[in-house]
């Protein structure tokens, strides 16, 4: 396997935008990666589309756009971890020796499809039934607050953080000095998550470009070097399920620590799939930057602020920056490379090394979840 840098990025901002055809999102993100990258477009050897209501053949739309034809494009669909599955292909792509330059695309427009929350996949009867996923988010933290002594205060801070990481971040569908009493005031979603517990419906897309260590040399820029990609899918559960507690996410994050050669205490800051308040909590434990039921003292002690010992969605999250499902996992590649080039202005983390990316998604009854991607990500 040879080494793989991450040599440019693109996105749009993240909002909704029913009237402007995901083609044109998905064009603009490609082509401020092409201009990050600084390199010749028609030298792209491959591409890979991750989205998941975009219809038959999106990436070939998106780059057409640009006069990108001729080579071989994949569309990839894997629920809220798709942009993240399309990233780990176009790194297997150049890991590989296949191709020099690859090209990871995420694209989404819910606003025009869907009016509320997402439903449920016809065949899903516990989703059918009322298991949707704020509905089992919210028993996910139900069960913590029982288990651990967790309190809507301190489900509460973690939007406030969010929202007030994405103040500062101009790519961001939201940005506000909300404070705890607001979030607890909002409209109640699932008890015990109201509203800005919740992340929103977005559209938007984002785009990357991974080339091999001799085009990163001869190009020069700012290459970031790809030390893990990881994914994983949910094992069948039988029985007694822990709710307090994502094999999936600690399973997938072991994968990707191990192939770096890093450890969780060598992480400097991370992006997680915080889709809900109690998400952002499990993800943390889950990816073992801290025992199970350990968040609650870090969020009362500051540890995952910016400034904090291991800051986490400096970009917002999903629940600041927006959550356009496919765009969500190559976006947080986005925010990686900003922080470890210390381009991200106000949200700077101080002098980070290596960032880690978590993204997952989607639901399959009688499993732990559908698919879990991390991306382990290092300045050199």
């Amino acid at each position: 396997m040879r080494d793989v840098y991450l040599l440019g990025v693109g996105m749009t901002k993240f909002g909704k935008y029913p009237e402007i055809p995901i083609e044109h999102l998905g064009r603009n993100a490609v082509f401020e990666a092409i201009k990050d990258a600084n390199i010749n477009p028609v030298e792209i050897e491959s591409a890979y589309c991750g989205h998941a209501f975009q219809g038959s053949t999106a990436g070939q739309r998106v780059l057409v756009e640009l006069g990108l034809t001729g080579f071989p494009i994949t569309n990839l669909e894997n629920a809220c971890a798709s942009g993240s599955t399309a990233f780990r292909e176009a790194f297997y792509a150049v890991a590989s020796g296949r191709n020099d330059i690859s090209l990871a695309i995420g694209i989404e427009n819910l606003s025009n499809k869907f009016k509320g929350a997402l439903g449920p996949d016809e065949t899903d009867l516990e989703a059918k039934m009322g298991l949707t996923m704020p509905a089992l988010y919210a028993m996910r933290a139900k069960r913590y607050m029982y288990e651990f002594g967790l309190k809507k205060e301190h489900l509460a801070s973690i939007s406030v953080k969010n929202h007030k990481n994405a103040l500062e971040n101009d790519r961001a569908m939201f940005g506000a000095k909300i404070t705890i009493n607001e979030v607890l005031k909002s409209k109640m979603i699932a008890d015990p998550l109201h509203k800005y517990d919740c992340n929103p419906v977005s559209d938007g897309a984002s785009a990357a470009l991974l080339v091999s260590k001799k085009v990163a040399k001869q190009v020069g820029g700012r290459p970031i070097k790809v030390l893990a990609s990881a994914l994983t899918s949910g094992k069948y559960e039988p029985g007694f399920i822990n709710m307090t507690f994502e094999d999936i996410t600690n399973r997938c994050a072991l994968s990707a620590y191990k192939t770096a050669g890093v450890g969780p205490e060598d992480i400097d800051f991370a992006e997680v799939h915080d889709c809900f308040t109690i998400a952002e909590i499990l993800r943390v434990e889950g990816i073992g930057f801290c025992n199970p039921g350990e968040m609650i003292s870090w969020i009362e002690e500051g540890k995952t602020e910016i400034n904090g010992y291991k800051p986490i969605n400096p970009s917002g999250g999903l629940i600041g920056k927006g959550h356009p499902l496919g765009a969500t996992g190559v976006a947080q590649m986005f925010e990686i490379a900003r922080q470890l080039r210390n381009e991200a202005g106000d949200r700077q983390i101080n002098n980070p090394r290596i960032g880690l990316a978590h993204c997952r998604g989607g639901a399959v009854a009688g499993t732990e979840g559908a698919a879990c991607a991390v991306h382990i990500l290092m300045k050199e």
